[in-house]
């Protein structure tokens, strides 16, 4: 089947060569990609994972990103979050533009500015909880807000099991941290990957609506890579990926809806 023609992003993107906040009175949008590009491998038999991507999010969305296996959705959000560098293209968080700062910059840029929710968590198992939650503004050489942090702990359901070890935790509760930690510097914009995918249903659920309601009250920019269309439902918008490229977009999408679409994708 045909690949469908792409569906434009909101808002529709500026010219390559404008500054994100240059509009007089609007905020800078708080993720920004311009024909993004990733390839993998030498030519002629580079893999092209992103192809032509570009996008824009408002501060404040919460946003799904789907597509077939291979789409390249999780290529999307390591090159959105500073993880993985883009052949060509541009990427703003917030104000700045990621790929015109230094190595060492980029580093410090992504603790300040950029969470990061992994599908295996990633929790260091010789920390406690506290310190898991803590580490990416220890790092940043900050001092951490330890009014803040309990606050985010007894947002989190967390309250009391500071001292806690990774071996300790339910799979849900390590989510948790993984999250809290995410959202403990402030950041500009989330990105989760898989958040649910090695959960059961329940506690899948009661995790996305963590994340949700968590991120609406602090008012961070979500953005979310799944293959389960109940965590897609659960977003504002549906941004769908195939071979590499932005196709559609879903507005207040139903499972149902993703459900069709990612099976029209997939034909």
């Amino acid at each position: 089947m045909a690949t469908p023609a792409p569906h434009p992003v909101s808002p529709t993107a500026e010219h390559p060569d404008s500054h994100p906040g240059s509009h007089p009175g609007s905020p800078a949008p708080a993720l920004r990609l311009v024909d993004v590009h990733k390839r993998y491998g030498a030519a002629p038999a580079a893999v092209a994972a992103l192809r032509g991507v570009s996008l824009t999010l408002r501060p404040g969305s919460f946003t799904a990103v789907m597509g077939p296996s291979g789409s390249g959705k999780s290529t999307l959000l390591h090159v959105a979050a500073g993880l993985d560098v883009p052949t060509s293209g541009r990427v703003w968080v917030g104000e700045h533009e990621i790929g015109a700062l230094a190595p060492d910059a980029q580093t410090r840029f992504r603790r300040e500015h950029v969470g990061f929710v992994f599908q295996d968590y990633n929790l260091i198992g010789h920390l406690d909880v506290a310190d898991n939650v803590r580490l990416p503004v220890v790092l940043a050489g900050d001092e951490p807000d330890a009014a803040w942090l309990a606050e985010l702990l007894d947002a989190v359901g967390l309250a009391g099991m500071e001292g806690r070890r990774p071996g300790e935790l339910s799979g849900g509760q390590a989510q948790r941290v993984a999250i809290a930690r995410a959202l403990f510097s402030r950041p500009t914009v989330v990105f989760a990957d898989e958040p649910t995918g090695a959960l059961d249903s329940r506690t899948g659920a009661a995790v996305l609506t963590l994340l949700r309601e968590t991120a609406r009250r602090l008012g961070q920019t979500v953005v979310v890579v799944t293959h389960d269309p109940r965590v897609a439902a659960a977003c504002e918008q549906v941004l769908l990926l195939a071979d590499g490229r932005l196709v559609d977009r879903i507005d207040d999408p139903s499972a149902e809806q993703v459900t069709a679409r990612m099976l029209t994708l997939a034909g």
